[in-house]
C-alpha cells in the first residue's frame, strides 16, 4: 500500500505519490478514467492533482474536462477519503485569453468553476498555477485568505512561482497573522533540462539552484514532472521523441542514466522506480506528482514507494 505523510504545516494526510490527471477527461474517456483512479485508490493512494485549464487544449472535450473526469469519479466514492488539489489562474485557452490571468478576479472565477466541475463544497488544497510577478503579493494573499475563511478552500499554496515570490508572500501571511503557502508544485525530476528548451515547452523554475533552502526550510515541494516525461525510460528503450530531446538530451543525463541502469539493475527493480525513488528518498518533504494512461501503468509507478535509495545512492545520481 501506497505511505502517507502529514503534509508539513497542515493536518492533511497524502500519499507520497499523487497522481496527476492532465489526461483524465479528453485523451482518457470516462470508463478508462475511473479504472486509473480505482487502481490508484485501491493502492492506498488519496492525492489527487487536477487543474481547471487541464483538457481545454483539447477542443472537443468540455471545459475543466480533468475536474469534470475526477468530479465524477469522486462521486461514487467517500469525499473525505481524498485530498483534492486543483489549480487556477491559468491562461484561458478555450476563448483565447493569454494574459496574465492571477488576479484576485480571475482567480475566484477559476476557483467557483473547479468547486462546480469537481462537485465538492471544498478544495483540499488550491494552487496558483502561475505567478504574476507584476502584481504585489499582499491582494493575491488576501483574496486566497479570504476564500480560505470563507470555506472554500482548506490551504493554498504555489505552482512556479519563484522561491522569492514565496518568501515575499508568506512573509506578508505572516505579518498579517495568517497561514501562506504550505507547498510549491515546482518542476523537478531526475533528469536536467535545458532552461531555454524547458521555458519555450511552458515548464520554468526548476528546482535545482532555486529551492534547495526553502525546503530545507520546512516548505513541502510537490514535484511536477517528476518522470522527467518518461525521459530514461525511453532512452533506454530508444525511443526519445525531439521535445523531450531538447528538453533534456544533455551530458549529465547521460551521466545520470548510467546510474540509473546500476542502480535498477542492483535493486531488481525499473528505471521508472528509481526515478521516482530519487524524489520519494529526498531528505526533506517531498511529494511526486506521477502519470500513467492505465491501471497497469499506475501499479508500476506505485512499487517506487517501496523503493529505499541510500544517501550514497541519491549522491551518487545527483552528481554523476
Amino acid at each position: 500500500m501506497l505511505s502517507r505523510t502529514i503534509l508539513n504545516g497542515t493536518a492533511l494526510s497524502v500519499s507520497r505519490l499523487c497522481y496527476g490527471t492532465n489526461m483524465l477527461g479528453w485523451m482518457l474517456d470516462q470508463g478508462r478514467s475511473n479504472a486509473i483512479l480505482d487502481t490508484y485508490a485501491d493502492l492506498g493512494g488519496n492525492f489527487i492533482d487536477t487543474a481547471r485549464s487541464y483538457g481545454d487544449w483539447a477542443p472537443d472535450a468540455p471545459v475543466g474536462a480533468s475536474e469534470r473526469a475526477v468530479g465524477a469519479w469522486l462521486r461514487t466514492r467517500n469525499r473525505d477519503d481524498f485530498v483534492i488539489a486543483t489549480k487556477g489562474g491559468f491562461y484561458d485557452m478555450r476563448v483565447g485569453d493569454f494574459r496574465n490571468r492571477v488576479t484576485p478576479q480571475d482567480v475566484a472565477s477559476d476557483l467557483a468553476q473547479s468547486l462546480d466541475h469537481l462537485g465538492v463544497d471544498t478544495i483540499d488544497l488550491y494552487f496558483l498555477h502561475l505567478d504574476n510577478p507584476e502584481s504585489p503579493v499582499e491582494p493575491l494573499i488576501d483574496a486566497l485568505v479570504e476564500h480560505r475563511e470563507a470555506g472554500r478552500i482548506r490551504h493554498f499554496a504555489a505552482s512556479n512561482w519563484s522561491a522569492d515570490r514565496i518568501r515575499a508572500a508568506n512573509a506578508y501571511a505572516a505579518s498579517i497573522g495568517k497561514e501562506g503557502f504550505v507547498a510549491s508544485e515546482t518542476f523537478w525530476g531526475l533528469a536536467v533540462p535545458d532552461a531555454a528548451a524547458a521555458a519555450q515547452q511552458g515548464y520554468q523554475h526548476y528546482y535545482e539552484g532555486e529551492y534547495e533552502n526553502l525546503h530545507a526550510g520546512g516548505l513541502p515541494i510537490v514535484a511536477y514532472a517528476a518522470q522527467s516525461g518518461g525521459y530514461f525510460t525511453k532512452l533506454a528503450a530508444g525511443s526519445v521523441g525531439e521535445p523531450l530531446a531538447s528538453r533534456y538530451a544533455n551530458d549529465a543525463n547521460a551521466r545520470r542514466f548510467a546510474v540509473v541502469e546500476q542502480l535498477a539493475g542492483k535493486h531488481g527493480v525499473s528505471i521508472n522506480e528509481v526515478v521516482l525513488a530519487y524524489l520519494l528518498c529526498q531528505p526533506h518533504q517531498t511529494i511526486a506528482i506521477f502519470g500513467g494512461s492505465s491501471p497497469e501503468q499506475v501499479r508500476d509507478s506505485a512499487k517506487a514507494d517501496a523503493l529505499k535509495l541510500t544517501d550514497e545512492e541519491l549522491a551518487a545520481l545527483r552528481n554523476a
